[in-house]
């Protein structure tokens, strides 16, 4: 991954939601519609599964590394079980370069899938 990271937001993390300050500081690189990601209705947040979609809008940010630790611990993200926490990382390509994107780790069969793919 490059020396200054990347990530794609697709959630509470976007402009005018109430975790955008997370990203305070970090340019916008633009938007993107990725179709290998699917997000489902989780209630307060959503969760995105690596499945192909008519498409999943999200904002791509140029982040630190100190932001980027933080992020992984808004999102229950362990370095050490990556597939114990609330969420995984991925890598993703998109028209920005190669991003971070969280991946919910836990079951979604009995929850709403995002038809528009924009929460």
């Amino acid at each position: 991954m490059q020396r200054c990271p990347r990530v794609a937001v697709y959630g509470t993390l976007k402009q005018g939601q109430h975790n955008h300050y997370w990203l305070d500081g970090a340019p916008l690189l633009g938007t993107d519609r990725l179709t290998t990601i699917t997000l489902y209705d989780l209630g307060p947040y959503p969760g995105a599964k690596a499945e192909s979609s008519a498409g999943t809008v999200v904002e791509i940010y140029a982040i630190t590394a100190e932001q980027l630790a933080l992020l992984d611990q808004l999102e229950g993200y362990f370095a050490h079980a990556p597939h114990q926490g609330l969420n995984n990382r991925a890598i993703l390509p998109t028209q920005h370069g190669e991003v971070w994107c969280y991946l919910y780790n836990a079951e979604t069969k009995h929850k709403a899938r995002v038809e528009n793919g924009e929460w």
